[in-house]
């Protein structure tokens, strides 16, 4: 049965994830845990010479849409190990077209397209809403962010109905039949009081007399209606809106399911699960104002956007945020005085740092379980899923496994037991996905281990996990801050 602990740890990862529908609200939910701890901002184009000091808890953001977060050991040393772990803050979406302005069969419709690898059928037929940034101009001319989050129903994609089209899968064009619909035409031309051709014509005759702009205003490539909610939302006038980036979203809560409650119904369980878990993990191995006091190594979280795409760009995973971070770290001074030779500082502290990918595992389904490897099926509430592949599209080895089963065992407190794990590898004669762990074990050369809490159907529009995992992941982060730096010095390699 869940704890009560267990429960309560679950309900704070529900209202993360409720507040967080894209990578930028998930990164401001982080940056608000993390101020409530007392952590301090950084910014990437600052020095920090004058700031960053062993003892202290900082965080910087790329983007608004990935975060990174560490505290220093007050014992650090340049050249000294960093504990790492490492999420993301993306899901697959629909996110709404440059030029969305769409009409078909009197109905007013949103253009949107697909990003990443999502489960599109699970989109059919649910209340959507929209959320994302607004870059809006303020009363002295600058342009500013501004985060929206229309949480109520505006969107809707539905199916066909089965008399008119009886295939037995559903299959559907992304291109054409994905569009969801947004109201009605007719409905918007009373509101407006113009009738369709008037409406027409004095949308031409203003575009005559309108001042030069490079694009088309944003009332034509995107409905009116439309944006007036959107600058409702943000506070501001609709001709403020200079530009958007949004996505839909489904506005059912997550919630608790199960007879025992014991399964966490959500969105976005890939990966916002992992990203909570993790920055709950960090704040609390610093929780106690000793716990830097004996810690020679850095802690650090990063939570990534764009994963489900590659990583590769400017705010990704395969960018050069971690590296130029570590390296900045890597030849942070010490509390003592003394010259210490920084020549190789950055190198000594990839070759003794250890990263933990968390990224959510495929958990056995009860009527899909031939498509599990027989000696490997993650079961939910049973642990975090460390996750290997003999073609390295997982970055675990064995000495990573040890590691972690160290770290585990030690997380054993207050008459609590250690932390369980499971093994997952996926069959010889289906496809394996992959994580940023390879990727950054690559590029950093640091030792890498890939993990995440076991789930149901990954990339569906509603995911299914459990309510004990997120306990788990916690406490095993928690753990692996806490103890790495003893526990890495007991296994030997090179």
């Amino acid at each position: 049965m869940t704890s009560k602990v267990a429960k309560n740890l679950a309900q704070d990862f529900l209202s993360f994830v409720n507040a967080s529908p894209t990578p930028f609200h998930a990164v401001q939910s982080a940056k608000d845990l993390l101020i409530k701890a007392g952590f301090q901002e950084l910014k990437e184009k600052d020095s920090w010479a004058s700031t960053c000091r062993p003892g202290g808890k900082y965080y910087l953001t790329r983007n608004s849409s990935t975060i990174v977060a560490f505290a220093v050991g007050k014992k650090w040393q340049p050249g000294n190990s960093i504990s790492m772990v490492g999420a993301h803050t993306d899901s697959p979406v629909l996110r709404v077209k440059p030029v969305s302005n769409k009409r078909g069969e009197g109905y007013i419709q949103v253009g949107v397209e697909t990003y990443g690898g999502g489960l599109w059928h699970t989109w059919f037929d649910r209340d959507l809403g929209v959320a994302g940034r607004a870059m809006v101009r303020a009363a002295d001319g600058s342009i500013v962010q501004k985060l929206i989050k229309v949480d109520r129903p505006i969107l809707r994609i539905p199916t066909l109905a089965i008399h008119l089209d009886r295939q037995e899968n559903f299959a559907f064009n992304k291109e054409t039949q994905l569009f969801p619909i947004a109201g009605l035409v007719a409905a918007e031309l009373n509101r407006t009081g113009e009738s369709k051709n008037g409406g027409e014509k004095e949308a031409s005759k203003g575009d005559e007399q309108a001042e030069f702009s490079p694009l088309k205003a944003i009332t034509e490539r995107h409905h009116t209606y439309f944006v007036e909610l959107l600058a409702a939302e943000a506070g501001v006038k609709p001709a403020d809106i200079v530009d958007f980036e949004m996505i839909l979203f489904d506005t059912q809560k997550s919630c608790l399911g199960g007879l025992l409650e014991e399964f966490i119904f959500s969105p976005r369980l890939d990966n916002l699960n992992s990203s909570f878990c993790a920055t709950i993990g960090l704040i609390d191995s610093v929780a106690e104002s000793s716990s830097l006091d004996d810690e020679p190594a850095i802690r650090l979280v990063a939570l990534f956007d764009h994963e489900e795409i590659g990583s590769c760009t400017a705010q990704g995973a395969d960018s050069n945020m971690l590296p130029a971070i570590i390296r900045r770290l890597s030849v942070l001074p010490s509390s003592a005085s003394g010259n210490a030779d920084l020549s190789t500082a950055y190198e000594q502290t990839l070759s003794t740092s250890f990263l933990l990918s968390a990224d959510m595992a495929h958990g056995v389904h009860p009527n899909y379980s031939g498509k599990y490897e027989a000696d490997h099926r993650p079961e939910l509430n049973k642990g975090p899923v460390i996750k290997i592949n003999a073609n390295a599209r997982y970055a675990t080895n064995s000495p990573g496994i040890v590691l972690l089963q160290e770290v585990a065992q030690k997380a054993a407190e207050n008459d609590r037991p250690g932390v369980p794990l499971q093994l997952f590898v996926v069959r010889n004669d289906s496809s394996c996905g992959s994580t940023i762990g390879p990727m950054l074990s690559a590029a950093l050369g640091t030792r890498t281990l890939d993990l995440g809490n076991p789930q149901l159907s990954m990339h569906s529009i509603r995911e299914t996990g459990g309510t004990d995992d997120v306990e788990h992941s916690i406490r095993l982060f928690a753990s692996f801050f806490k103890h790495y730096s003893a526990t890495s010095k007991t296994i030997f390699v090179d």
